[in-house]
């Protein structure tokens, strides 16, 4: 065999230890030192002070310093108003022992700023205009705190409850390890020449700021040490901390505010919950098996990004941070919580709701967002122009992706492959998990198993299908393994705390880990994907990064020790980062090896601010229970929410073995989530959709097509989401904000903005009450074109087929009903229009068509955008983009009008102006009017005209 014996013993406890999650493998805020040290600060009045004599203002940004009373530990603030109505808040030290982590590579550039102007000042207050509206930032200097107010207003307050604290840098009182100096001095040195020469500007404004510390300042007074300052052990592992203490926290104050969302990655309900008197909520990557739901534990992904919401206004707030971050949401009315003098004109009800949250981050520095919306769009909008947009994802990777743990070998993918086609079920895409390679070394292929991949792509090609293949970012430790030898004699791997490579047990057994940080490393990493070095690969072939914590089985908390180096950095600096990373390198790869044309798939467990950019994202290993049916909905939502749209759940729960009502429910709600996998645990029985009777595999037929036939929706949506950061799978909230009974669904949600979904996810279930909301406007039923009114609840009546969908009224829709076996078949399939009247009689929409896999669209302008719209008994199709270049075969082969009236005639204008006659149907019971065949290219501009 080719793993070990002691490898296939640690998978064995493993899979023994996966039937709940172990909660004594991972830290509560108490065993965390440093959360355990913050949260015992309590609101009250904040040490530090403001030295407003030390203001410095330039045309991008203000700097004063902020002094701790009690140990006189001086800080820097910068402030910048940013383009787009947002506003940025830098805290660092002033004068840092060592340079301390800023995050790289997460924003899409240097944020463009605007003008920062005094409009007044006094001896305990500045206050700086921040653009229309009577916008003010206000700066108090004893305490500190920041205040954002527009007119009376105050939209949100920073440091009201006196929870700033600053960890500052220190020498260890008792020595200074010579082993920590050895390991790393060098390398600061190194890195403080990098710091010193990046930016004279920079380096000019901390020089001015300290001249003007006058010589009576008293001298730094150091801290009495608290448990895990110096060294902190959990379970059997000791984190060293060389550095000693570096956390950072602070307050943030929202008034009139009591919905809030985000945070991503947790098992949790879409409105955050109050964590008084609960653990915070964690943000700290970890390979958590089985997870519990309804708790606030880290899981394996983690976007700092919270949105507030409220009839006025939504905003955002961007933790920019990549160390283990805690976040504590307390809701209170604002008399409780608001301390300090506000300003005359400010005025803040001593009864509205407020809710306040707080964030505790274990090293680097504050750097925070602040998103002033006003609306959802505007949020998103802002979001996109710091971390950029989601991917935009080859057609074929939305369609249906079948996977399990593991297919035996090339006859077995063979065999399901073929099943699909005796079952005329559709599907796209094939995946093969950790066994297909050889003795899981990556970029490899088990000889006996799989030992003519080619072979196996071709036959997959021939029918337009594709194959993701698993590559790990642990590599296994063996001098015969061709791509451990390259990482090693490169010096790319994490180092340990004494400079020797880390090593850690995952699958393979005894695995290095690369450091992805290093872009060096990423761009070998990358280049390993090339077709002459990936033996076996072919271009149909995509990648799966899973296990990019890290998983380590015998590290801590199940992943890397903290004190592990990337170069200068510790891990505990850069731990979210590192999955990101592995996609962003792997994403590179898939791109380099076609020259640059062919856009990439690739799906992440882990992740961090700005994924998006890179492919999907899963859920990871949950379980086959109705519990995980139903929390894949708000998972998916408050990842779509933070810019991650390309989201979805394993199908049918990865551990244990579902029902088959489960199986069918699954399948109906995944069918309408972004990303459509099913995926099994290699100890559960085969679950492809023909083996649990002909009725359930007609019915996971019939809501799979129910997904192909709505592939054109879905990637029109992608487009505008990669273009305009609006999220794909949205809460009724988005569209409908001054709403207040939308604000706390999580069991449906709208795909866009003009279908509506109520997935069944209760176990025999007769019934689902749906909202529809929106007052004035109309729904509906896109299986029965039943018309309803929006602003109730409806009772809808189910049984085993039922897939509850709505279609606004006023929106069209383009399908396509022709369904194939793949997506690829269907690409110059005609297209069908479904245009649901609105109370008006009118509608809109778009069509969206391109190659469907290439970069044409954007560097060439390869693509078709046409507006669709329905007025005054006119249908139109108008140009969206003149400037584009795309011939498509596609034509129009059907027409629905829903909730109209019955035309005596209906005419088709071409755009030369030649007209014919259209045949038609009405069904008068439901009032739709079917036009079969105009029969025009999708691509031209065309009137239909109803008389």
């Amino acid at each position: 065999m080719a793993a070990s014996c002691d490898s296939l013993l640690l998978i064995l406890l493993l899979c023994l230890s996966a039937q709940a999650v172990d909660r004594s493998n991972f830290k509560t805020c108490d065993q965390s030192s440093f959360c355990k040290r913050q949260r015992e600060l309590k609101p009250g009045q904040s040490p530090y002070r403001a030295l407003l004599d030390t203001l410095e203002l330039s045309d991008s940004r203000i700097t004063l310093q902020l002094i701790n009373d009690n140990n006189k530990v001086r800080l820097l603030l910068e402030l910048y108003r940013l383009q787009g109505n947002m506003t940025r808040v830098k805290i660092n030290e002033l004068k840092p022992l060592k340079p301390r982590y800023e995050v790289p590579d997460v924003l899409i550039s240097d944020p463009l700023t605007e003008p920062l102007s005094v409009v007044s000042q006094d001896e305990n207050s500045l206050v700086l205009c921040l653009g229309g509206k009577e916008r003010r930032l206000i700066v108090s200097a004893q305490p500190f705190r920041l205040d954002i107010v527009e007119g009376p207003q105050v939209l949100v307050s920073l440091n009201s409850r006196g929870l700033l604290a600053f960890e500052h840098l220190r020498a260890r009182k008792d020595t200074i390890s010579h082993k920590i100096s050895s390991t790393v001095g060098s390398m600061w040195d190194s890195l403080k020449n990098i710091f010193s020469s990046k930016s004279e500007s920079e380096e000019m404004t901390g020089q001015e700021s300290v001249e003007k510390q006058s010589d009576e300042d008293e001298q730094i007074k150091e801290e009495e040490d608290k448990p895990g300052m110096w060294e902190e052990t959990f379970k059997s592992h000791s984190d060293s901390k060389p550095n000693g203490p570096s956390s950072i926290s602070l307050d943030f104050s929202l008034p009139g505010v009591e919905h809030v969302y985000g945070i991503p990655e947790h098992a949790d309900t879409l409105k955050l919950k109050n964590t008084d008197g609960s653990d915070p909520y964690r943000l700290y990557n970890l390979d958590v098996f089985q997870y519990e739901l309804h708790n606030p534990m880290a899981l394996y992904g983690a976007v700092p990004v919270l949105i507030s919401h409220n009839t006025e206004r939504t905003m955002g707030i961007f933790w920019l941070n990549a160390a283990e971050t805690w976040v504590d949401i307390s809701s209170n009315t604002a008399g409780k919580t608001l301390f300090g003098k506000m300003l005359d004109f400010v005025q803040v009800s001593s009864e509205a709701p407020q809710t306040d949250v707080r964030w505790i981050s274990e090293s680097g520095i504050i750097d925070v967002f602040i998103m002033l919306g006003p609306k959802p769009t505007d949020v998103f909008t802002q979001y996109a122009s710091l971390t950029g947009t989601q991917s935009f994802p080859p057609l074929s990777t939305l369609a249906y992706h079948q996977c399990r743990w593991n297919y035996n070998d090339q006859e077995d993918v063979k065999a399901v492959d073929q099943g699909f086609d005796e079952h005329d079920i559709p599907y796209d895409f094939i995946w093969l998990d950790i066994e297909h390679a050889d003795g899981k070394r990556y970029f490899t292929w088990d000889p006996s198993k799989f030992p003519q991949p080619k072979d196996m792509l071709q036959g997959l090609m021939a029918k337009k299908r594709k194959l993701v293949a698993i590559v790990d970012p642990h590599i296994r430790v063996d001098s015969g393994y061709k791509i451990h030898n390259e990482i090693r004699s490169k010096s790319f791997y994490v180092k340990n705390k004494d400079g020797g490579d880390y090593e850690g047990w995952c699958w393979p057994g005894n695995s290095g880990y690369p450091d992805f940080t290093n872009p060096e490393m990423r761009a070998w990493w990358a280049s390993m994907f090339a077709y002459d070095q990936y033996e076996g690969s072919m271009e149909n072939q995509y990648i799966w990064n899973d296990m990019n914590e890290p998983s380590v089985f015998n590290g801590p908390e199940v992943t890397m020790h903290k004190d592990a180096l990337h170069g200068v950095w510790e891990h505990r600096d850069v731990h979210n980062l590192y999955g990101l990373y592995v996609q962003k390198a792997t994403a590179d790869g898939l791109i380099q090896r076609s020259g640059g044309v062919e856009r990439p798939f690739v799906l992440t467990r882990a992740f961090f601010a700005g994924s998006q950019r890179y492919g999907a994202v899963w859920t990871g290993d949950n379980a086959a229970e109705w519990g995980h049916l139903k929390i894949s909905i708000p998972m998916c939502l408050s990842l779509g929410l933070v810019g991650i749209s390309f989201c979805g759940a394993d199908v049918g729960g990865f551990f244990k073995h579902p029902s088959t009502e489960l199986l069918v429910r699954w399948y109906q709600a995944g069918a309408y989530q972004p990303f459509f996998r099913a995926h099994a645990h290699i100890d559960t029985p085969r679950r492809e959709p023909w083996l649990f009777g002909p009725e359930n595999t007609g019915l996971i037929r019939e809501a799979v097509r129910q997904r192909y036939a709505l592939l054109p929706y879905w990637y029109q949506l992608f487009y505008n989401a990669h273009h305009t950061g609006q999220p794909v799978m949205r809460p009724l909230w988005v569209e409908y904000p001054e709403d207040v009974a939308t604000f706390s669904i999580e069991d449906e949600y709208l795909i866009g903005k003009d279908l509506l979904v109520h997935p069944v996810t209760d176990e025999g279930a007769t019934g689902v009450t749906a909202f529809l909301p929106g007052k004035g406007e109309v729904w509906y039923d896109v299986h029965t074109f039943q018309k309803h009114d929006g602003d109730q609840s409806l009772y809808i009546p189910v049984t085993m087929s039922s897939i509850p969908v709505f279609q606004r009224g006023g929106s069209i829709i383009c399908r396509k009903d022709r369904v194939r076996r793949s997506s690829s078949c269907m690409e110059n399939d005609p297209y069908s229009l479904y245009v649901a009247l609105s109370s008006q009689g009118s509608a809109e929409g778009e069509l969206y068509i391109d190659d469907f896999h290439t970069f044409n669209f954007e560097t060439s302008k390869q693509f078709v955008h046409r507006h669709l719209s329905f007025s005054a008994n006119m249908l139109s199709s108008r140009n969206l983009s003149p400037d584009s270049q795309f011939s498509t075969d596609s034509w129009i082969e059907k027409i629905v009008i829903i909730g109209g009236s019955q035309p005596s005639s209906v005419t088709l204008r071409n755009a030369d102006g030649t007209e014919s006659t259209l045949e038609f149907e009405f069904d008068s019971t439901h009032a739709v009017l079917t036009l079969r065949k105009p029969a025009v290219n999708a691509a031209a501009d065309w009137t239909v005209l109803l008389r």
